[in-house]
């Protein structure tokens, strides 16, 4: 790394060893912009941010694996479409395919039955 200066070789081995941008900003006393420009002017490749994804409360799983849509899921549970989707997938629920859903919150509708 010519041209590169001890800390970013230092935050360099370190980010690439597994280290958050955050946890190196707060080691080295710094932004954490600044530990991002040294990492990308040493032509490192940022990993992309993981995205913190809560448990599904009591009773998620099993409303969906019982009919309901995700947005449906979704509303009962106060949780927004994609992040009610990652939590069950989180979760390890198989999605189910896009289209009709036989269940209605509160009661479950018979296939072939009009809402």
């Amino acid at each position: 790394m010519p041209g590169v200066d001890d800390l970013a070789r230092t935050l360099v081995t370190a980010y690439e060893a597994g280290a958050t941008i955050e946890a190196l900003a707060e080691v080295h006393d710094v932004t954490y912009r600044a530990v991002r420009d040294r990492l990308l002017a040493a032509g490192v490749t940022l990993r992309p941010a993981k995205i913190l994804i809560p448990p599904c409360p009591e009773g998620m799983v099993n409303l969906y694996e019982h009919g309901a849509s995700i947005r449906q899921v979704g509303a009962k549970f106060g949780h927004s479409y994609n992040q009610t989707r990652r939590m069950l997938l989180a979760a390890g629920v198989t999605l189910r395919p896009h289209g009709r859903v036989n269940y209605v919150i509160g009661k479950q509708r018979s296939p072939g039955t009009q809402a």
